[in-house]
């Protein structure tokens, strides 16, 4: 590893989502959401309800800067002792308002981490093409903006794995354990249009992080589901959705669902609401047990995951600037 002078970057920018802190913050965080989309209005209004419920806030800014508390702290024991900034797509910190932050306090070149398991149009490449515009915007005001090299993507990473297969196991304990062999595992991402999925590496990903998840724990009983659909009814997205495949594990004769949100490395109003609360209740419906994992937030193989992808990432830029 190059000393901390020589190293190529001078600090991490983690790259989420966002959400509301508020409720007054509720529609304006949507609009943000759904601009240029065509989602149908009546839509938008019922997801405004969902976040109603869950409290009129969203805990996924709260709990990605804890994520970024935590790498920092990691980051702080060895020679790549960065400081971690968290901008936002949709809300505040916006990402512009972060990498103008950045600049301010001398930062020239981040390494970025997108926080997001799978890649797709509608998470990773539109990460990208967000960052690239809040750069353009600082351009365009006359400020100069920090450079951002991309991690890359972590899905298959053996720590990744690692914390995702401790939160279901916390999950499988409150399972009797003459059970938990059998006790269906169902992990469940954002869906997303199938024509999207065709351009991307979205469900492949998906399928695999979840196999080597299973394959950790030992569960032969598992199955891959979707959630959270925000699209036009005539369009097809992919399947099967969450409601349905703890109606399907039903009718086969089972008791208890275990869920494990693999697509989502905090919990949000589409983990709180579309699991917590709508698959749950499907469940309750059909008189199955319901159990969720908890996403892996700051489980300390997912922050030393993100530690290693820092590290590794001085390391190959610094040989990669050393050998021009």
């Amino acid at each position: 590893m190059p000393a901390r002078e020589a190293m190529p970057f001078t600090a991490v920018l983690l790259i989420a989502f966002g959400g509301p802190t508020r409720a007054e913050e509720i529609r304006p965080f949507l609009r943000n959401v759904t601009a240029g989309r065509p989602i149908p209005p009546a839509r938008i209004e019922e997801v405004a309800r969902h976040y109603e419920r869950m409290g009129g806030r969203s805990p996924l800014n709260e709990l990605t800067m804890r994520q970024a508390r935590a790498l920092e702290r990691a980051l702080a024991q060895g020679p790549a002792a960065l400081p971690v900034y968290v901008g936002m797509r949709n809300w505040h910190p916006f990402l512009a308002e972060t990498l103008g932050a950045m600049r301010d306090r001398g930062v020239e070149r981040a390494l970025g981490v997108i926080l997001s398991s799978f890649d797709s149009e509608a998470g990773w490449q539109r990460y990208v093409e967000n960052v690239a515009d809040a750069r353009r915007t600082l351009e365009r005001e006359g400020a100069e903006s920090p450079e951002v090299v991309f991690a890359p993507n972590w899905h298959a990473e053996p720590l990744f794995i690692e914390a995702q297969a401790a939160r279901i196991e916390e999950a499988l304990h409150e399972v009797a354990p003459g059970r938990r062999r059998d006790v269906p595992l169902v992990f469940t991402a954002h869906s997303i249009p199938q024509a999207m999925a065709a351009r991307s590496a979205y469900v492949e990903q998906y399928e695999r992080s979840s196999r080597m998840v299973a394959e950790r724990l030992g569960h032969t009983r598992w199955l891959l589901a979707y959630q959270s659909r925000s699209g036009r009814a005539q369009e097809p997205w992919l399947g099967p959705d969450v409601k349905q495949a703890i109606e399907d594990l039903a009718v086969q004769g089972a008791t208890e669902v275990v869920l494990a949100p693999i697509g989502f490395v905090c919990d949000h109003v589409e983990v709180l609401y579309d699991l917590d609360d709508e698959a749950r209740a499907t469940a309750d419906r059909v008189g199955v047990r319901y159990l969720r994992a908890a996403t892996v937030g700051d489980h300390p193989a997912f922050i030393e995951m993100l530690a290693a992808l820092v590290r590794n990432g001085c390391s190959v830029h610094a040989k990669r600037e050393a050998g021009r």
